[in-house]
């Protein structure tokens, strides 16, 4: 295993680790995915945050009448409670069902609705996990717990089948990060045992969850054969079908969006930083003034709160 494959794993590791030591119901993470291109032109995001993305979720029903309750569900809902902080629970529930009924008939609608409500008081309920749990200083019996606390909570809210659906594959990420965390911390191993437990669990994951955990890696390898296409002149067509090849071309085409957006934000850096440039001569007074004038003309409100890392 190499450097870049060691530090990957701990990330990913670490992070799943601390997502359930610290009570959180949530989904393991996830490979970074290519950022998801607007509605369409002049289309309004539901929060400033989800400017340039769709809504998660591969909804399907049966015959078109029963509501497929899986995963995909989950991150419909998901997608739209992060604006939370942004916007009011009511806010986002009202928007959640909108999107339900634009994309469903009315029966598995009405499902899904039903189900969201469930899965909006699950979610408050979580809350109170932390003040059940006793303290622990170790790290792995701590996430063990809390995961089997919210396991259990679940059953108030949700049948099997429903739980199964919206929360099995996390479970099984859940699990095996666990596994890794109770390894990493086992101060009784010796170096060669823990690679043995590590490699034990290795061949034990399932082949979804493998390819989820290497994504990031096949990414990263993608992008860097990105980087050498174009230091050999290679133009946007070369590296779509590179990217298209390798993902898909909806993906390949995702990421050519990405691209011309960071292209059109580096000019506009690019620009800025000319034109202040020039405005730094004047006198304080006038200066601050006309440096706030270029910023409200070239940037919104959001972009200009990353203005301070090029300045």
């Amino acid at each position: 295993m190499n450097a870049n494959a060691k530090r990957a794993g701990l990330a990913a590791l670490l992070l799943a680790g601390c997502a359930l030591y610290f009570g959180r119901d949530v989904e393991a993470p996830k490979p970074a995915q290519p950022r998801q291109a607007g509605a369409g032109p002049g289309a309004l995001a539901f929060v400033p945050s989800m400017a340039g993305t769709r809504p998660d979720g591969d909804l399907k029903t049966l015959a078109g009448e029963r509501l497929v309750v899986d995963a995909e569900l989950g991150h419909l809902f998901d997608y739209y409670l992060a604006g939370l902080g942004e916007k009011g629970l009511d806010a986002i529930r009202t928007e959640i069902e909108r999107e339900l009924d634009r994309r469903l008939k009315p029966g598995p609608a009405r499902q899904a609705k039903q189900l969201l409500s469930s899965y909006l008081a699950y979610k408050q309920a979580l809350a109170g996990i932390e003040s059940n749990l006793a303290p622990s200083g170790d790290v792995a019996r701590s996430a063990g717990a809390r995961l089997a606390a919210m396991r259990a909570l679940r059953s108030a809210f949700f049948t099997p089948e429903q739980s199964a659906g919206l929360f099995g594959a996390t479970d099984v990420a859940d699990d095996d990060a666990v596994a890794r965390l109770e390894v990493a911390v086992d101060k009784t191993l010796s170096e060669a045992r823990k690679q043995a437990k590590v490699a034990e669990l290795d061949r034990r994951m399932p082949p979804a969850l493998r390819e989820e955990r290497e994504a990031p890696a096949k990414i990263i390898r993608l992008e860097e054969s990105v980087a050498r296409l174009r230091a050999g002149g290679a133009g946007d067509n070369e590296v779509y079908s590179l990217r298209a090849a390798a993902f898909s071309p909806e993906a390949a085409a995702r990421l050519a969006d990405v691209d011309r957006d960071e292209a059109a934000w580096k000019a506009r850096i690019g620009a800025y930083q000319t034109q202040r440039a020039a405005l730094m001569a004047q006198p304080a007074q006038q200066r601050d003034a006309a440096l706030q004038q270029l910023r409200d003309t070239s940037f919104t409100p959001d972009e200009q709160r990353r203005l301070s890392a090029y300045e």
